[in-house]
């Protein structure tokens, strides 16, 4: 485990913090970065973003129990995925969605498929013709799953606690794949989750024409990885997100995250998390505005 906090050398002095960090953590006091385990609490809304290097995935615990997966990184992090759902303590999927079939978020997710009981399964209607797409397909057919369409504005999950729903894809006709990916939103109480796969600026302007009442977030995934192709100003002045976490390989040959992302995230006030920085990220909500975060390398 590690975080952000500074070291403490004095014994006494830890656990003093730790006690108070304790307090404030069942309280829902303000954010107490790094410093509250949270795998396994379902009393609140959980976000793992998984560091899968290159490549997205999500993992959501919902209130009540219940959970969502979205995206899971590349064939070569397949099991880092599948472990992470298990040490969590799922062994089915309530909600599984395939933002797009690039292989940085699909790779992995025939072997989710296979290892875990899925109950709604969503990707976009758009194909590909690598291996990890027709894997993807095979794993679906093995499982009879149907594949669901995302809709925007479409809500898939509601109750007292918590919705999802899609606010893109808004076309069905893009030159561009990553277009195509399909956007989550996820509100708990007073706070929300913006998750947008590897939405571009095509898409991001859809959003805005659309003025969803729903686009503003707390928390952002930040689009493509960092990339300078999405996470416009506009977009973000939108969003006016609390917080920004960026999914991102160490040392990428794309130069992800783009200096002029990372700039629009700043003077948007955004505090930034990135994957290839500070392994997997979680980050615990209250929906009261208390968020806890917790950093953790594979």
């Amino acid at each position: 485990m590690r975080n952000i906090k500074k070291q403490i050398p004095a014994a006494a002095a830890v656990l003093a913090v730790l006690l108070i960090c304790a307090v404030a953590y069942f309280n829902g006091e303000s954010d107490n970065k790094g410093a509250a385990d949270v795998s396994g609490f379902h009393d609140g809304l959980i976000v793992h973003f998984i560091d899968v290097g290159q490549g997205d995935s999500e993992f959501i615990e919902l209130p009540g129990g219940q959970c969502m997966l979205i995206d899971a990184g590349t064939q070569d992090y397949t099991q880092t995925v599948i472990d992470k759902i298990t040490e969590y303590g799922y062994s089915s999927i309530d909600y599984v969605v395939a933002t797009h079939p690039h292989a940085d978020h699909i790779g992995g997710m025939s072997g989710v498929i296979e290892n875990f009981d899925v109950e709604n399964f969503y990707m976009p209607q758009v194909t590909a013709t690598t291996d990890c797409f027709e894997d993807l397909l095979d794993a679906l057919t093995e499982k009879d799953l149907k594949i669901n369409k995302p809709e925007a504005g479409e809500e898939i999950y509601s109750d007292s606690l918590a919705v999802i729903e899609f606010l893109a894809p808004v076309g069905d006709n893009y030159n561009n794949l990553n277009d195509y990916s399909a956007v989550v939103k996820i509100t708990y109480g007073e706070n929300s989750f913006l998750f947008t796969g590897d939405a571009e600026k095509v898409s991001e302007d859809e959003m805005l024409e659309r003025e969803f009442d729903s686009l503003s977030a707390d928390v952002l995934k930040v689009g493509h990885h960092g990339s300078d192709t999405a996470t416009s100003a506009d977009f973000l002045n939108a969003v006016d997100p609390e917080y920004a976490v960026i999914s991102c390989g160490t040392g990428n040959s794309y130069g992800h995250p783009h200096s002029e992302t990372l700039e629009n995230l700043t003077a948007a006030g955004a505090e930034v998390y990135r994957t290839d920085e500070l392994g997997t990220v979680t980050i615990y909500c209250d929906g009261n505005n208390g968020f806890n975060m917790d950093f953790e390398d594979n």
